[in-house]
């Protein structure tokens, strides 16, 4: 895949391990989105406001506001309704892929995920 040009899309990435928060900001950075990250439900709603991003890459396992409410507050919120969301999470059941796309996320990743998955799925929503 060819690097996006330098006025950059911006993507927040939202995951509570440090590990997993690279392994998904690392791709989408030399990529050439520009990438935010946050680390908590919370944090991840007021970074979603201030910065606006293009799309949001969240954790559903986050402290202090889980993904799925965090995905359900971002569509309610008018300044960040019409942000695409995709939820990542080891929760791999039918019933965790169906709760995730009710709360209006508009992608359901598992984990472990390949990059070139993440990226395709960052791309056909933007």
């Amino acid at each position: 895949m060819q690097p996006l040009p330098s006025n950059a899309l911006k993507v927040l990435v939202v995951d509570d391990s440090w590990t997993d928060l690279t392994m998904m900001a690392n791709p989408l950075h030399e990529y050439g989105y520009n990438v935010v990250t946050a680390m908590d439900g919370e944090e991840a709603i007021e970074k979603a406001v201030f910065e606006q991003p293009n799309c949001i890459v969240l954790d559903v396992i986050l402290p202090k506001q889980n993904g799925f409410a965090v995905c359900r507050r971002l569509k309610q919120l008018e300044a960040c309704r019409q942000i695409p969301i995709i939820l990542i999470s080891s929760k791999n059941t039918p019933q965790d892929r169906h709760w995730g796309m009710q709360q209006g996320a508009d992608i359901y990743l598992t984990k472990p995920f390949r990059e070139t998955e993440l990226l395709a799925s960052v791309r056909s929503l933007l």
